[in-house]
């Protein structure tokens, strides 16, 4: 085969050329060429070794070249290279990493980075046999000279790629191997390579703190998987904390002591964990959420709260229902105590500081629903007594909550409702990213409200209640968001109320008072003609939620007709308005159609037109879709088939309806 025996004077300079993005066609083909066939050769491949060692090469795209022939190298032929050739593979790489050392500029960082995955992979093939030593030689040689240490910490991500990362798929031999590579490193290195992070930390925070974060970032990849004393101890994590308050810095130590608080442990000892790293904070000034500017890091600190708060969370849970009163009530306490800083963060105007600290708040309602009860039951029965702590655990009944609980309770509510609120930047004629990111976000409020409603229907019932009173008093005056998001909060008590079948009008009086006093309100405030999209679709969602509604009190079911046939519904300026109305008075009729006898012919004549198949002739284009209009059949044909019309007249009204259609065809 062709460049066998090479020696590096005649590697095809015109091959190498080709390697350039700029470079013509032929040339291009010509390195892909030359490349296949260094790959194949038996010994070829050692002319790039030879030329990343001795560095002869200046050109970036060569020695990433060299990079790529050696990583196939040992990626895929390994086991059938000699071991003159697996020593020559090592030798490469140490020299390679000593002419960085001298180097008084580093190379790129996609240089870097590839050479960072074939260090991994010789690594990864040869720990367990001959190459035991590999982290002293990588230790011993870069000390900490910075452009060394950079290719050390790349190193250790790509051998995170390679062992530890669950999202690469590996074949059951790979994932014998990978444990076989964690059990002996854990045995006969993490610990010098945990002095080796400490020293790197503590010796570039101020001159190159690139390398800090980098080395932050490795801490963080490696503590799921390493003894978590090395990392979680007072020498290790009043370093992480000092950096905490460096600019360039916190980020980075956020997400590793988020990492450190993530990390499974006892529950006691994991509540004192947190609770250690809380008061520190707190002492520094991190809890004042207000006083910092800087939303990137607050993003980074709510979800690092979100941590501490889950993990307190998770203790609790494993206390309580272990028996464990007095180390129950201590979690319990614990998370009571950040609850202030939870609602600071959640109610934050950048909805990604907001959307990181969801998961602590729902956790929070649960221990709520079952936390206060558990406290009672557990003094009932002289904190003992397992068979009351399965009893309690199985249990589903509202919980008992303090006067304190009630205000965290009605914070919350409060939080979620302004959260729930749109933005005026919100692009309702052209959706993009960040408005299907809100509505996302939504979805994860609209969890905490119907959890809400799992702890406290009463205080959700008022609280829904006030506000949507409020806004509908004043609906000619109010934004549009504020009135959006009342006629949205009656809308969603639909589902975290839930009734059997949509009967949310028979039961319970309380909730059945409230619901109806507000669907009163709803449709007879003329609320209906307010004009923005927004409002328009959810105020008829809502009525079709609530169809059942109009069964006790008909009365309103001429003037919620009206809407859906007018301006305001069937014939609104929006097509996504009219689209989806179309669908939502079909099921309005569905419901209804017993009680629209007396306006069957009404609403046939004035929807007449919308059941035109051919576009009109005047160049308008057509009110509503195909599609749309199908939900228009569908609905005469409902009311002409259920109305109390006798036959002749239902045969009549029939064929005015199928006529056109039929001629169309």
């Amino acid at each position: 085969m062709a460049c066998q025996s090479v020696s590096i004077s005649n590697m095809d300079e015109q091959a190498l050329l080709g390697l350039n993005p700029n470079a013509d066609a032929c040339y291009r083909q010509k390195a892909m060429v030359y490349f296949e066939q260094l790959k194949e050769s038996q010994d070829a491949w050692e002319v790039c070794a030879e030329a990343l060692a001795k560095g002869i090469y200046s050109d970036d795209h060569v020695k990433f070249f060299c990079f790529q022939v050696l990583e196939h190298q040992i990626k895929y032929r390994h086991g059938g290279l000699s071991p003159a050739q697996q020593q020559l593979i090592r030798e490469t790489l140490m020299k390679w990493l000593q002419l960085q050392l001298m180097n008084s500029q580093p190379e790129k960082p996609f240089i870097r980075n590839k050479a960072a995955q074939v260090f991994a992979l010789t690594f990864v093939m040869e720990y367990l046999t001959h190459w035991p030593k590999f982290f002293y030689d990588l230790l011993s040689l870069v000390g900490l000279n910075p452009h060394g240490v950079d290719v050390y910490l790349r190193t250790l991500m790509a051998i995170d790629a390679e062992v530890v990362d669950r999202d690469i798929q590996h074949s059951p031999e790979e994932v014998g191997r990978n444990t076989l590579i964690k059990d002996s490193m854990r045995e006969q290195v993490i610990p010098s390579l945990v002095e080796s992070w400490y020293q790197i930390l503590g010796a570039y925070q101020q001159s190159h703190p690139e390398i800090t974060c980098q080395c932050l970032e490795v801490v963080g990849a490696y503590i799921s998987w390493i003894d978590l004393n090395l990392i979680a101890n007072d020498r290790f994590v009043n370093l992480l904390l000092s950096q905490m308050s460096v600019e360039d810095l916190r980020e980075e130590a956020c997400e590793c002591l988020f990492e450190i608080v993530n990390k499974g442990m006892d529950p006691t000892d994991k509540t004192k964990l947190v609770e250690s790293l809380c008061q520190v904070l707190q002492s520094a000034g991190f809890f004042n959420v207000e006083e910092e500017e800087d939303v990137d890091f607050l993003a980074k600190f709510s979800r690092l709260v979100n941590g501490m708060g889950q993990s307190l969370v998770l203790s609790w849970t494993k206390q309580a229902k272990g028996g464990e009163v007095k180390d129950a009530a201590e979690s319990l306490r614990a998370i009571e105590a950040k609850v202030p800083l939870l609602l600071q963060l959640l109610v934050h105007d950048d909805d990604d500081i907001s959307a990181n600290i969801v998961g602590f708040c729902y956790d929070y309602l649960n221990v709520l629903k079952q936390g206060s009860e558990w406290q009672s039951n557990m003094l009932q029965v002289g904190r003992g007594g397992q068979e009351a702590i399965e009893e309690y655990w199985e249990s589903d009944k509202f919980p008992l909550l303090t006067d304190q609980q009630k205000t965290n309770v009605e914070a919350i509510m409060l939080a979620v409702m302004k959260k729930l609120t749109y933005d005026e930047e919100y692009n309702f004629d052209n959706e993009g990213e960040d408005e299907a990111m809100f509505v996302e976000y939504r979805k994860q409020l609209k969890m905490l409200l119907d959890r809400l409603a799992q702890v406290s229907p009463e205080l959700l019932l008022e609280a829904v209640g006030r506000v949507f009173n409020n806004t509908v008093q004043r609906w000619q005056t109010a934004s549009f968001m504020e009135v959006e998001v009342a006629i949205r909060l009656l809308y969603m008590l639909g589902e975290a109320l839930p009734a059997s079948h949509g009967a949310h009008f028979s039961g319970d009086t309380a909730k059945t008072s409230a619901l109806q006093d507000m669907m009163r309100t709803l449709v007879s405030s003329g609320l209906s003609g307010y004009q923005h999209t927004s409002v328009s679709l959810e105020f008829f969602e809502t009525v079709v939620r609530y169809d059942k509604f109009f069964l006790v009190e008909p009365q309103h079911i001429p003037n919620v007709l009206m809407a859906f046939l007018d301006h305001r519904g069937l014939r609104h300026s929006s097509p996504k308005v009219r689209s989806r109305v179309a669908y939502l008075f079909s099921r309005f009729v569905k419901t209804l159609h017993k009680h629209m006898n007396s306006f069957i012919e009404d609403i046939l004549s004035r929807i007449q037109d919308l059941l035109e198949l051919a576009p009109p002739e005047n160049g308008f284009r057509a009110l509503l879709t195909s599609d749309d209009q199908l939900f228009i059949f569908e609905t005469a044909g409902v009311l002409i088939v259920h109305g109390e019309s006798p036959a002749e007249r239902k045969q009549a009204l029939m064929r005015s309806l199928l006529t056109p259609l039929i001629d169309a065809f």
